[in-house]
């Protein structure tokens, strides 16, 4: 099974436009307006890289049944079974996708299915045995990334030099660390509401630190970052820093710096900045040494900095499961590395 695949591949890669006037009511004017505007929430629905991934899904799904002489449509419980067995044990030279790959692209037909009036019955025997058979036969322990810790965090900003770019770079990680923030809600911030449309969350920069307004996969919730003990690692006075000498008080909070490195040109920084930017000052501050470069390096990601707040904060687990903005206390632990590893000791307190 050929696996390669491209965005607008297949015809019936169109989400929104299923969304129509029933066929027993005539069109006007105020009717086609109420349609598209319709059609713009069915857009709002799912974020913009969410519905990337879910047209993806539908162009390889589709590609896949005609390559064997049937159509996705309509659904078929049958069908998919077959689709996702094929994922996980390919009959060509295709890789086999992981239990969580598989679990996602599900996802996506799922979705796909019921913008198009279908629906796909995950539960029904043809998919559930099969997914089952293939996470007891495939399913392996999440690979996590490694925490970033407080000392590892100050190494890595000893790397910085000390110019326009590096204080937007260092107000980038100290935020990031502190709020425990994903790194697209990190570049997503904007210095006011309301600022842009494509903002996901203001900051409010207060006496005894800052308040940040985020929209999350959940919904909107507040985060606040205090101010630390020192100005070499405080995260408010890094903000403040960048925010003074990039001369930002509209707009994307964390922009990109021009080629002479003198001033911030306005445009909003793409998250995979903040993810080079990881990885850059892990292999400049010279993290687990104990490892060839590019394993260390591939070790840490842009969830390195949640989960390093999430392991090294000695607070109640409520709090960090509030800041992380984590719906049970089971995901937050998933985030804690080393943070109560033996700390209970079960095997003297049971008399041994």
């Amino acid at each position: 099974m050929d696996q390669e695949y491209k965005v607008g591949e297949s015809p019936d890669q169109g989400d929104d436009t299923e969304i129509s006037l029933p066929s027993q009511v005539a069109g006007s004017g105020t009717l086609d307006r109420l349609v598209e505007t319709a059609r713009d929430y069915a857009k709002a629905a799912a974020s913009e890289n969410t519905l990337k991934a879910y047209a993806k899904d539908w162009a390889h799904f589709a590609r896949w049944c005609r390559m064997r002489g049937t159509e996705p449509l309509p659904s078929s419980p049958q069908l998919v079974g077959l689709y996702i067995a094929d994922l996980a044990a390919p009959t060509g030279k295709a890789p086999a996708l992981s239990v969580s790959s598989i679990e996602r692209r599900l996802s996506g037909l799922a979705w796909t299915f019921a913008q198009r009036g279908e629906q796909l019955d995950r539960k029904d025997r043809h998919i559930a045995s099969v997914l089952a058979g293939i996470r007891r036969k495939h399913a392996r322990p999440p690979v996590q990334k490694e925490a970033i810790l407080p000392e590892d965090l100050i190494d890595m900003l000893a790397t910085l030099p000390h110019d326009l770019r590096s204080l937007r770079d260092r107000a980038i990680l100290l935020i990031g660390f502190a709020g425990g923030l994903r790194r697209s809600e990190i570049v997503s911030l904007d210095h006011g509401k309301d600022d842009t449309t494509d903002s996901g969350g203001w900051v409010e920069v207060l006496e005894d630190g800052l308040l940040l307004t985020l929209r999350g996969k959940t919904g909107w919730r507040e985060v606040e970052v205090a101010r630390g003990s020192s100005e070499q690692t405080c995260p408010v006075h890094a903000l403040e820093q960048w925010l003074h000498y990039a001369r930002i008080d509209f707009g994307p909070i964390f922009t990109a710096v021009s080629r002479s490195g003198l001033k911030a040109t306005g445009e909003r920084l793409s998250d995979k900045h903040v993810a080079r930017l990881i990885k850059s000052c892990v292999r400049d501050a010279g993290l687990r040494p104990d490892l060839p470069e590019k394993e260390r390096v591939a070790l840490f990601s842009g969830h390195s900095l949640r989960a390093g707040l999430a392991s090294s904060a000695e607070v109640d687990e409520r709090y960090v499961q509030k800041q992380l903005g984590h719906a049970s206390a089971e995901m937050t632990r998933r985030y804690q590395r080393r943070r109560d590893r033996f700390r209970v000791n079960l095997t003297k307190a049971a008399g041994l």
